[in-house]
């Protein structure tokens, strides 16, 4: 994995999410199909706080482990579906639901400039973390709690992976509200 492409092509992903955010006001943003469904803003929000909470974090524990000097006492294996998107560079196109709860859905946003901020934060933090993969050792891994064990470069490269497959959201969110974006 280069991750220096990978970079290359989550930048170019939060372009294309910061262009989309343009025609929306916060009220089309805040809108749900249902009260199952996330609004677009929670969907913006997710990719946010998953890529600061979890991925993002999940990459710092693998270099500070790293550096450290911790003993790798896990055994290093990822699941089929794992070994499958990491092979393939990319999530299946299926739709993944899981039940509405306070620790997993995503806050409603109060500002589209709320939204633009936390994509700036996650391509900073994703441009300053970047460089420090190549002398990462992938021994070092934690948990994904579907894909199995994954290194700072894997968990790297699901960010860009996540954000390309909401793209599938986006387009079913546009069509509830009637936007042709």
């Amino acid at each position: 994995m280069n991750t220096q492409t990978i970079l290359q092509q989550f930048e170019q992903e939060v372009e294309r999410y910061i262009q989309a955010l343009e025609p929306y006001s916060i009220e089309q943003l805040t809108l749900q199909p249902d009260p199952q469904q996330w609004s677009l803003g929670q969907m913006y929000n997710h990719l946010i706080q998953s890529a600061q909470r979890m991925h993002l974090a999940n990459i710092d524990t693998c270099i500070k482990r790293q550096q450290a000097g911790e003993a790798i006492t896990e055994t290093t294996y990822k699941t089929h579906a794992g070994e499958h998107i990491i092979a393939m560079g990319s999530f299946p196109p299926i739709r993944v639901q899981v039940p509405a709860s306070p620790m997993y859905t995503p806050t409603q946003p109060h500002t589209k400039a709320e939204l633009l901020e936390g994509l700036e934060q996650v391509r900073l933090r994703m441009r300053a973390i970047e460089p420090l993969l190549a002398t990462t050792d992938p021994q070092y891994t934690v948990a994904h709690p579907r894909f199995g064990q994954l290194n700072a470069t894997e968990w790297f490269a699901i960010i860009e992976m996540h954000y390309r497959h909401h793209w599938l959201q986006k387009d079913r969110l546009d069509q509830f509200l009637g936007m042709t974006v």
